[in-house]
């Protein structure tokens, strides 16, 4: 009732309208049952005695509806007027019961008090309504103000790059942009009411509990910082995020947080430095070959050339022939020193590159790997109608110099092909064998923590010369190694 009187709006007086002619039937029913002698001819007793009412209290009673439907409709005025008409329909009937007439005095002034009493509720009514209105109009106005501001802030939140969501106070998911969808891989309804603490590990519970509670007590700490959470296929996603608190009215209820995923960034600095690590040890390892091969096969021989130079000088009178002899045998002992240190350049660049260019290199390092191994190897080349850089010729041989290294320890193979092919753009190089195969690491930033060394090698060779490199293989399968280098190259 209060609330359909909140929401009335006074109906207008017309002739047309039916809220006057029901209330002027209202006032034709009340006069018949106030005067059934004098209207109907019937005997002079209530028409509603059986209520349990006599002498037309009832009749008198049922004044009060058209009081109170006319204020309800039209308003105080049409009420007091609706009053004054009844006062003016029960007096005479007063008038004409002479036994009953102090107690018809009494239940008429009832009724009339009783419809003042109605119409200034209505009128009370009506004003609390209008002003409620009034709050209404304002608010929606307030609104309509906003709306342009909100549209604003949800386009930025929902094409946000960074992930943007929001929670409650007690770590209940609320809702989240469309990169945040990409990042987690659940849809924001999914996740709707869920708690964020079932995605995180021990160690990030415990973070994400000390920035809350810092938020909570307004203590500074280090913004963006690193976070850590499990995703919808159970793998773990790095991102960097800043966190801030959600005020309404004073009190915090809630925080917002943005992130940006750094999963792959955090896995290439541990693989650089894995890299680094496993490259400043290959070096070391180097250098301790080429000291030792100096060591034990080019010092032994120079030594004892000296000590037979030594001899022959110590010896003061030697025979012409035997000059002769001693002097062949200090030549043979130069050349084997000579070809022991030739041996040892050649590891470190063999000069056949730039003597003769790739495709003899290649072919020189084929030969090793059959001579040495029983591998047959067989190297072909085609569409090599432009010179190649020094750059590039000495990237192609290094990559394929460390696989035939990884054929040679690993695969056991026995047929291996070096494929060289050039193009308009770029030359590409192939090397196969029908070797075990291997499981080939999703990306290439997996291959040292898989410790492939060499093919993450290969890789950065190829990349320093913006090229690249693919591979192809699978256990028992064999395998297929790609590069491709443009022919005219700028280190990246």
């Amino acid at each position: 009732m209060a609330k359909n009187i909140r929401s009335l709006k006074q109906a207008s007086l017309t002739i047309s309208s039916p809220h006057l002619w029901i209330l002027l039937a209202m006032f034709v029913i009340g006069i018949i049952l106030q005067y059934p002698q004098q209207i109907l001819r019937i005997e002079s007793t209530s028409l509603l005695a059986f209520t349990g009412l006599t002498h037309f209290s009832m009749e008198r009673a049922l004044f009060l509806a058209p009081i109170a439907y006319a204020g309800f409709f039209f308003g105080r005025r049409m009420g007091i007027t609706a009053l004054v008409i009844s006062f003016v329909i029960i007096m005479p009937r007063v008038f004409l019961q002479p036994d009953y007439r102090a107690e018809a005095f009494l239940e008429s002034g009832g009724i009339i008090i009783l419809g003042i009493l109605v119409n200034l509720w209505f009128e009370v009514k009506r004003k609390e309504s209008a002003l409620y209105q009034q709050l209404v109009n304002r608010l929606a106005e307030s609104e309509r103000g906003m709306s342009a501001s909100e549209q604003k802030y949800r386009y930025l939140f929902e094409n946000a790059s960074d992930a943007i969501w929001v929670q409650d106070v007690n770590g209940m998911f609320l809702d989240g942009n469309r990169a945040f969808e990409k990042l987690s891989g659940f849809t924001a309804d999914e996740l709707k009411g869920v708690h964020l603490g079932k995605f995180l590990s021990g160690e990030s519970l415990a973070l994400a509990r000390d920035v809350r509670n810092k938020l909570v007590s307004g203590q500074e700490f280090e913004q963006p910082y690193e976070q850590q959470f499990f995703i919808k296929d159970g793998s773990v996603k790095t991102v960097k995020m800043s966190t801030a608190a959600v005020m309404v009215g004073g009190q915090i209820q809630g925080f917002e947080h943005v992130a940006r995923d750094v999963t792959q960034e955090k896995q290439q600095q541990e693989n650089v430095q894995s890299y680094i690590q496993q490259i400043t040890r290959a070096q070391e390892e180097e250098r301790k070959r080429i000291s030792r091969d100096l060591h034990d096969d080019v010092s032994p021989d120079i030594i004892i050339l000296i000590q037979k130079m030594d001899n022959l000088a110590a010896t003061q009178r030697l025979k012409l022939a035997t000059v002769k002899e001693k002097l062949q045998d200090l030549r043979s002992q130069a050349v084997e020193a000579l070809e022991a240190l030739r041996a040892t350049a050649q590891g470190l660049r063999p000069r056949i590159i730039d003597d003769l260019g790739l495709v003899a290199a290649l072919e020189w390092i084929a030969e090793e790997l059959e001579k040495d191994h029983e591998i047959q190897t067989k190297v072909e080349a085609r569409g090599m109608k432009q010179a190649l850089s020094p750059e590039t010729q000495i990237v192609l041989f290094r990559i394929a110099q460390e696989a035939l290294n990884n054929i040679r320890k690993h695969a056991k193979a026995s047929l291996v092909t070096i494929r060289l092919e050039g193009s308009d753009n770029d030359i590409s190089m192939t090397v196969t064998d029908n070797g075990e195969g291997f499981e080939v690491p999703v990306r290439a930033e997996d291959m040292v923590s898989a410790g492939r060394l060499g093919l993450m090698g290969m890789y950065e060779r190829a990349r320093l010369l913006n090229g690249n490199l693919q591979i192809k293989s699978a256990p028992g399968q064999g395998t297929e190694l790609t590069v491709r280098l443009p022919w005219h190259t700028d280190a990246a």
